[in-house]
This record gives structure tokens, C-alpha cells and sequence, in this order.
């Protein structure tokens, strides 16, 4: 259960199992994570399409910041965050069985697209700011996206995906549920891109035009194997921390004296 110290389970590297926090610090951390990923997708929301569209006119304005994987995966976050806080408050609350309905959720969202998903927008977006922002973020978006925005949009989602991995016990989904729900949450995005470059001539992200038809399906192709790899690795990393065997509620009732 969160909070006791170290114990030995079996499947666990060195057969130790981590140390999760106590449902109290589970609540805190989770209610701060709420506030800001709120935070962050008001105040991304905020910055108009017309805004965007006027620092940089080959970015449609059709969809407004839902056609964007970032702005997408920052309210999948926020709304992670809000079933996290459910949880805790039910285990502190004592109810534990609404608990354990909604935690099979909350892990299923995590595993699945949660934490391979911020994974994802980290990492590439970073690596094509870094080889040719024009490519990814180009620098008029400087005019009406501040720098702390654009971190907090790109960097922060690193730590905290980390932060629940590894401070949080959650039994992860399977291989192949995981995978499942990637390929429709990717075929769903994919349709949504495809619907903004009919309706508009153009497509969300600057370097999709650099690309012919084929390259833009293997990139899509690519982007959810990296997505799925992302998802083993969470998956590994979660039996390296918390081995085969995962209490997560203590169900068990103390006898009063």
C-alpha cells in the first residue's frame, strides 16, 4: 500500500519494490498538477487562432489549438491529473471499492497514452526545435507565445510523466490494450489532421509541407511505433520500480481494540 517502506515482492529487480507516497502527499502533488495543467491549458487556449494565424499565415486558423498535438495531450494531462485526485480523495475518504473502480481507469489512461504521449511531445519536439525550429515552432510564434508558455507547454509534461512513474504504484494495462488504444487515439488524430488539410489547403505543423503523400504516412506510421515503444517503456520501467506484484489498496480492516 502507499507510503511503507521498501519490501521484497517477487519480479522486482534485487527483489525490492519502491516506496509510493502516502495518499495525503498523493493528494497534494495531484491537486498541484491539476492546478497547472488547468493553468496551462487556459492560458494556452487564451492566445487567439487569429493571433497565431497573423504571426504566421501558412498556420490555419481551422481548429483552433485542438489541432495541435500539444495543446491535445496537455488536456489529456489536465484531465489525467483530475481523475488522479478522485482516487486519492476516495482512499482518503475510505471508500475504498469507488476507488479500485476508477483506478483500472486511471491506469489504463496513464499506460496507455498518458505517459507515452508526453514522452513523445517531449522528445520530438524538442529534437526538431533543436535541428530547425522553422520546422516544428517557427520564431514569429515568439511574438504571441512567451518563452515560459512554450516551456511549460513542452518541458514541464517531462518531469511530472517521470514523477507518477515513479512515486505513484499503478498496475499497467496490456500489451495489448496499450497498443490498441494508441492505434485508435492515433487514427484519430491522423482523421483530424486530414479533415484541417481539406477544409483549409494546409496542414497544423509547418514541416508537413516539406513532405510528399508517402512521407507524411510514414511519419504518421513512425510517430505511433515511437508512441508504442514509449508505452513498453513505461510498462518496463514500472515492473523495474514496482515489480510483478503491486498492492495499491490496502483493503484490509484493522481490528479495534
Amino acid at each position: 500500500s502507499w507510503g511503507r517502506r521498501p519490501s521484497r515482492v517477487r519480479g522486482a529487480p534485487g527483489g525490492w519494490r519502491g516506496s509510493g507516497m502516502e495518499p495525503s502527499r498523493a493528494l497534494l502533488w495531484h491537486g498541484l498538477a491539476f492546478a497547472w495543467f488547468v493553468f496551462i491549458v487556459s492560458s494556452a487556449a487564451h492566445i487567439g487562432a487569429a493571433q497565431t494565424a497573423e504571426a504566421r499565415p501558412n498556420i490555419p486558423v481551422y481548429g483552433g489549438p485542438w489541432k495541435f498535438l500539444t495543446f491535445l495531450n496537455l488536456v489529456l494531462q489536465a484531465t489525467s491529473c483530475g481523475i488522479f485526485l478522485l482516487v486519492d480523495v476516495f482512499t482518503l475518504m475510505k471508500k475504498q471499492g469507488i476507488a479500485k473502480f476508477i483506478l483500472s481507469f486511471r491506469d489504463l489512461l496513464f499506460g496507455s497514452l498518458g505517459f507515452p504521449l508526453s514522452m513523445f511531445v517531449f522528445t520530438s519536439f524538442w529534437m526538431l526545435y533543436l535541428y530547425d525550429r522553422q520546422l516544428i515552432y517557427p520564431k514569429d510564434l515568439d511574438i504571441v507565445i512567451p518563452n515560459w508558455l512554450n516551456h511549460a507547454m513542452h518541458s514541464s509534461i517531462f518531469p511530472f510523466a517521470l514523477i507518477e512513474l515513479c512515486f505513484i504504484p499503478r498496475r499497467y494495462p496490456s500489451k495489448g490494450k496499450r497498443v490498441s488504444l494508441i492505434g485508435i487515439a492515433s487514427m484519430g488524430y491522423i482523421s483530424w489532421s486530414l479533415q484541417i488539410f481539406q477544409v483549409t489547403g494546409r496542414w497544423p505543423y509547418p514541416f508537413f509541407h516539406a513532405l510528399n503523400p508517402l512521407g507524411i504516412v510514414a511519419f504518421f506510421l513512425v510517430s505511433m511505433g515511437i508512441c508504442i515503444l514509449y508505452s513498453h517503456m513505461g510498462a518496463f520501467l514500472s515492473r523495474m520500480i514496482w515489480g510483478d506484484t503491486v498492492v495499491i489498496l490496502d483493503t484490509s480492516k484493522k481490528k479495534s481494540k
